[in-house]
Formats: C-alpha cells, structure tokens, sequence
C-alpha cells in the first residue's frame, strides 16, 4: 500500500505518523468498536503501510492501550479543571454538568473505558489493566472531594459518586441526555448531604 503524499518541503516525523495513527485509531474505537476496528481499516484511514504501522505499535493491544491512555491523560486534565478547591459541592455539579454536557454531544457513545472493559474480560489483559488504571484515578479523584465534606467513610462516598458517574455516563447514552446534569446533581448531592457520620451532622 502507498502512503498518502505528504506537502513538499514538510518531511513527516515519526512522532506524526504515530500521532496520525493513534488520532485515526482514536475515532474508530470510540465511534464502532475496539474489535470490530481492524488494524487494516486504521492503516487504510491513515494512508500509511502495515510495516510502518507495526513500527510504531507492535500489536492491535498496544496501540488499544496508547488510545486508552491518551483518553484518560484528556479526562483527567477535564476533571481537574473542574474541581473548586474547598467547595466540594460546587466541584461535582460542575463534573455533572461537564458529563451532561458530553452527552449531548454528536457521537457520544458513554465512557470509553466501560466500553473497553465490555470487550476486555479478561483482568489479566493489557487493555483492563489500563482501564482500571483510571477507574482508580477517578475514585481517588471523587474520594479527594469526599474529604473536604468531613463525611467519615471516604471510599463509601467516592464509590458511590463513581457508580453515579457511571450511570450518568450509560444514561446519557441510552436514555435522555439533556437530563443528566440536573438528575445526576441532585445524585451528587444525596451522596454527600450531611448525614451521620459526616462532620457537622448532629450527634
């Protein structure tokens, strides 16, 4: 197969092309599938050839990990921009208008990384492992909110607020995204409302 012809006097570097493959792998396995995403259709998008193409990502499952990695890295930097140090109820309406807000986007197909684990079953695999990677990101990430709220069982509450996400995330797939951010709000709220065992809850 040809690679596609490249603009005079612009050499094209290696990190590009591993860009471009990475970019055009991105938008298949998010848009039809990691599966049903065959290595030939990514080289095919990119116009580039098989050996340069293994050159860069020695199997499917690396480069499946390098898309999941980048969207974490993307993700990550999302939540953090949302959070409000000390104002942990003010920080998860803003995550639950950011996951509303996707989901009305064109294209949204819920979270990429329930999506992977769905075709991943195995823990074992390369792929879960990068899942769960993140899963553990974003459970430290809400249980850092838990904290500033005083509520004593941190991991009780973060998971809680993780298993809100997900299901926001799957709703707004399936069901009526503009409604998530308000519904998944009032979830948020439930969650870290004063309660017993929350500092400043009545003894």
């Amino acid at each position: 197969m040809v690679e596609k012809t490249q603009a005079p006097g612009r050499p094209r570097s290696g990190s590009d092309t591993r860009a471009r493959i990475l970019a055009a792998a991105s938008e298949l396995f998010y848009a039809q599938g990691i599966r049903a995403t065959s290595a030939d259709r990514i080289i095919e998008d990119v116009g580039t050839t098989k050996v340069t193409f293994y050159r860069h990502f020695r199997t499917k499952s690396d480069l499946v990990v390098a898309y999941l990695e980048m969207q974490a890295a993307a993700e990550r930097a999302f939540l953090e921009s949302l959070r409000v140090e000390g104002d942990p109820v003010r920080s998860l309406h803003n995550v639950a208008t950011g996951i509303g807000t996707a989901s009305c986007l064109p294209g949204f197909r819920g979270c990429a990384f329930i999506n992977a684990a769905s075709e991943y079953p195995d823990p074992e695999d390369p792929v879960r492992v990068a899942v769960d990677a993140h899963r553990r990101w974003t459970l430290d990430f809400f249980a850092g909110i838990v904290r500033e709220t005083g509520i004593k069982d941190v991991d009780s509450a973060a998971r809680q607020l993780l298993l809100l996400r997900d299901g926001a995330m799957v709703n707004g797939y399936l069901g009526q995204p503009e409604t998530v951010a308000a519904s998944l709000s009032a979830a948020f709220d439930a969650v870290i409302a004063p309660h017993p065992g929350s500092a400043g809850a009545a003894d």
